[in-house]
């Protein structure tokens, strides 16, 4: 099945710093890949998967799970873990919860995380009818490109399939239960106004995580989609202060290694 525009995965081999950026639900890359791009030009190494079911028609996620989005980031982690000293773990939206997951789960090997609008619960009325309006309904109208910049669109599905929203919506329960075990510097970056995911999710995270190191940021100018929003440039330099200042910190302790921080690299795209 071909991919959508700009849905392709994006790699880049820098220096002893990984990052891995994770995309939201019936989104596809393109919409983190500014940012994916700006931390490979400082020099470090950052892997952006696509995940299955999205980036080619919505029909197809209606035949993945929540296993099969989180097996993808918990590979491409791995991977960066086997090839770098410290990763990091950026998302957006679905991303975020994903990222919140491996976090998690992974402990140590996840050295931070950045978050931009990460997803908590499924607010509609409908949600606790999806296990069985999913099997009656197939697809709801799409929720792409929530951006307050003019002339800007988010590649993803006009339509939203709703097993893949009953899968979403159990795998942000389960996320919410793993919470109090991410213990990571945390950066958590939320729009004002955000018509996807309201403000009352990251309040929601951050009560529940037991992160000591948490920066909270508000986006005064963006929607949901905020890293291809007025405010992608603060989002892009916020995140690489804080792994610098995150991996400096870590490396103080460790006797130092070679990070790659701060070096301009030429992006490659791939994969």
């Amino acid at each position: 099945m071909p991919l959508l525009p700009g849905a392709q995965p994006f790699r880049h081999d820098g220096g002893e710093i990984g990052v891995l950026v994770c995309h939201g639900f019936t989104g596809s890359p393109q919409s983190v890949r500014p940012w994916a791009e700006h931390l490979a030009r400082q020099g470090l190494t950052v892997s952006l998967p696509l995940l299955p079911g999205h980036g080619t028609r919505w029909q197809d996620l209606a035949v993945t799970s929540r296993e099969d989005w989180y097996a993808e980031v918990d590979r491409e982690l791995r991977a960066l873990a086997e090839r770098c000293r410290r990763v990091f773990v950026c998302g957006l939206s679905m991303g975020g919860a994903l990222a919140l997951r491996l976090a998690a789960r992974h402990g140590a090997r996840v050295s931070g995380l950045a978050l931009v609008n990460p997803a908590h619960g499924m607010h509609e009325r409908a949600a606790a009818a999806l296990p069985v309006l999913r099997h009656l309904v197939p697809s709801a109208k799409g929720i792409v490109s929530d951006i307050a910049k003019p002339g800007v669109r988010e590649t993803g599905y006009d339509r939203v399939p709703l097993h893949g929203a009953y899968q979403l919506r159990r795998l942000l329960r389960e996320v919410d239960a793993e919470l109090p075990r991410v213990t990571q510097p945390l950066l958590l970056m939320h729009s004002a106004v955000d018509h996807v995911v309201p403000p009352v999710d990251s309040a929601r995270i951050l009560s529940r995580v037991s992160s000591r190191d948490v920066t909270e940021l508000v986006l005064e100018r963006s929607y949901h989609v905020a890293t291809l929003d007025h405010d992608a440039e603060l989002v892009f330099a916020e995140t690489h202060a804080f792994i610098s200042r995150v991996a400096e910190g870590m490396t103080d302790k460790d006797g130092g290694m070679d990070t790659g921080l701060g070096k301009e690299g030429a992006a490659s795209g791939g994969a």
